[in-house]
């Protein structure tokens, strides 16, 4: 049970936006220029990744399963490898500069403060562009927020880690800014 009445029986973030409409819009737009402007080289599987990743660091279980499903439908990957690369990324199929930016993400997750000069220049090293870090370093940033704003109202989530992945390529199709957060369905 949330820690105030939601007066909605809405799952993980949806509850709170729906609760709080003129905050979630500006929640939705950044989350939408984030994790899907297309505007990127950051594919939208590996930008949904990284915020997976920072999820999981911060124990959000919403979070990290509906974005690890979204990661997952644009990579074209199952659970297990979503948990791998959650437990531990740097032994999982991904490019040298998706770890790097993971490592990356890791820091920012700690504090903003842990980014080091030598993360930053490995991940260039690596190919990784200004681009690429500054989102890295924004939408692991972001997460922090998304994460204890789910945790901090204490709001429910299905435990069913299939819920997420049967709904992962309605999400992916319809986005955040389209997200019917009013019409009280858990979709």
């Amino acid at each position: 049970m949330a820690h105030i009445d939601l007066q909605n029986d809405l799952p993980g973030i949806r509850g709170p936006m729906a609760f709080s409409p003129a905050t979630a819009k500006p929640l939705n737009e950044l989350a939408e220029a984030l994790l899907r402007d297309d505007d990127n080289t950051l594919t939208r599987g590996e930008r949904e990744l990284i915020g997976t990743y920072v999820s999981s660091l911060n124990d959000c279980f919403f979070c990290q399963n509906i974005h690890g499903a979204l990661a997952g439908h644009y990579l074209q990957a199952d659970i297990a490898f979503i948990d791998a690369v959650k437990k531990d990324y740097a032994s999982t199929p991904i490019s040298d500069r998706l770890k790097a930016l993971l490592a990356i993400a890791a820091a920012v997750q700690k504090g903003g403060k842990s980014v080091s000069e030598e993360a930053i220049a490995h991940a260039l090293s690596l190919g990784a562009t200004d681009k690429e870090i500054h989102d890295t370093v924004l939408i692991a940033a972001a997460f922090g927020m998304y994460n204890r704003y789910v945790d901090g109202l204490a709001t429910w989530a299905p435990q069913d880690r299939q819920f997420y992945v049967d709904r992962a390529p309605r999400r992916a199709e319809e986005g955040y800014i389209d997200y019917d957060l009013y019409n009280n369905a858990v979709s």
